[in-house]
């Protein structure tokens, strides 16, 4: 029998940052536990750059493969 290890989604991965973050602000953690959230968090931050990375490839792709669509950029919104 064998044991994958599942890979976190990326909402997972979001809200286990999100736990570091606040752990890390209220500052109880010795210099040592600090040091390793915040490289626990480094882990994390490209992790969860890389699935939003290979979503917009696969967006990217599903777009640019209809016949009438093309591929657009996503463009962050501006406030007025």
């Amino acid at each position: 029998m064998s044991t994958k290890k599942k890979t976190p989604n990326f909402e997972e991965l979001i809200g286990e940052l999100e736990t570091l973050v606040t752990t890390l602000e209220a500052g109880d953690l010795s210099l040592e536990e600090s040091l390793s959230a915040f490289e626990k968090g480094i882990t994390l931050t490209k992790t969860c750059q890389q699935q939003l990375s290979e979503a917009k490839q696969k967006v990217s792709k599903l777009i640019g493969e209809g016949d009438n669509m093309t591929l657009v950029d996503f463009e962050e919104e501006t406030s007025p």
